[in-house]
């Protein structure tokens, strides 16, 4: 089966493969703790639009974003909404549109 090209917002990858390398490459160029770019945050919202829980994660609505720990004390990109809450989130299931159990 041929690869689906994939669009983030105005970024277009011939497949899902590319666009999940180029979220990996974001999230490793930031240090735990940091901002993320205005730049990388409109790539992150369109990307966060394709999650399959992005209502929820989305919430009160999008402040901006940043990388912390998640499980394992691994990276991760968070959500801080408007409320001032936060909730992480999986980059490759807003690309696959696959949410892990637990």
């Amino acid at each position: 089966m041929p690869a689906k090209p994939f669009d983030l917002g105005d970024l277009h990858f011939d497949k899902k493969g590319d666009a999940v390398d180029y979220l990996n490459t974001m999230l490793h160029k930031y240090d735990v703790g940091d901002k993320v770019s205005a730049e990388d945050a409109k790539v992150l919202m369109a990307a966060l639009a394709r999650h399959p829980e992005g209502d929820e994660k989305i919430g009160s609505g999008v402040a901006g974003f940043s990388v912390r720990t998640a499980d394992f004390n691994t990276k991760c990109f968070w959500v801080n909404r408007t409320d001032g809450s936060t909730m992480k989130f999986a980059h490759r299931a807003c690309v696959y549109g696959k949410v892990r159990p637990g």
